[in-house]
């Protein structure tokens, strides 16, 4: 049993104890490449989630972990077969109900670990800080708390050397050969200010790629995730350390 993640703890442990900070992972549920598989941004959420608040936790931060949510947003992926789709409009009503149970059970800090691309939580927290301005809310892509640069010779976007790299060193049970990965070659938008990321529309995933990656998977090793895991974990749970001194919003500045 792990104490600070809720799914695996108890009443006997829960009652007494007092928690400073929820972490949330957020994940997604859809299709990577060929060899990966629709649990994989769950599921590195749900272990950055865990390692960092445990790290955090031999340093007093109070963290505990709350069941992940396995939906994210993937309305580019609708003709994808079984990508699951969740609207912004229902994240907003689940974190909403999230907060009503931490308001009332003393719980002033959520972090929401996200770890799937579509999912945007700024706005989401934006709008939730108006009816809940004592509760501090914050959001982490958890894969950009360090740079791949130095880690993976080409990280890729979805289902590429990183994500593979990770997958195989926390679930390589679930990780097929990479003979029979795809190449995860992209189309690239034709118009400038889009290939540019000075412009914005969403992908439509049958346009862009064949295998439904975006980045080759070839040259992942566990050794590469486990340590780029680490690096971002580690930074992570300093982060989670500072966010628990925090006692009022006006700490958080200089």
């Amino acid at each position: 049993m792990k104490p600070h993640v809720l799914q695996e703890s108890n009443w006997k442990t829960v009652k007494d104890e007092s928690f400073n900070i929820a972490i949330l992972p957020w994940g997604a549920t859809e299709a990577h490449n060929y060899h990966l598989p629709y649990g994989t941004d769950t599921i590195l959420a749900e272990k950055v989630a865990a390692d960092a608040a445990e790290i955090a936790n031999r340093n007093g931060a109070g963290c505990i972990v709350l069941p992940s949510i396995a939906y994210g947003v993937n309305t580019g992926q609708m003709e994808v077969k079984l990508c699951m789709n969740m609207r912004p409009s229902t994240q907003i009503a689940i974190v909403r109900d999230i907060l009503e149970v931490l308001d009332k059970h003393g719980i002033k800090k959520l972090v929401i670990l996200n770890a799937h691309g579509g999912n945007a939580f700024v706005p989401i927290i934006r709008e939730l800080s108006l009816e809940y301005p004592h509760i501090l809310m914050s959001a982490i892509n958890w894969w950009t708390a360090c740079k791949p640069d130095g880690f993976f010779k080409e990280a890729g976007d979805h289902a590429g050397e990183l994500e593979t790299s990770c997958m195989q060193y926390v679930a390589p049970d679930l990780v097929l050969p990479l003979e029979e990965a795809g190449d995860g070659k992209e189309r690239k938008f034709a118009i400038d200010g889009f290939k540019e990321k000075w412009a914005w529309t969403p992908r439509r995933w049958i346009y862009i790629s064949d295998d439904t990656g975006v980045g080759n998977p070839i040259g992942a090793t566990p050794e590469k995730g486990e340590r780029f895991l680490k690096c971002c974990t580690e930074k992570i749970a300093r982060f989670l350390n500072d966010l628990s001194k925090v006692k009022s919003e006006r700490d958080q500045y200089e």
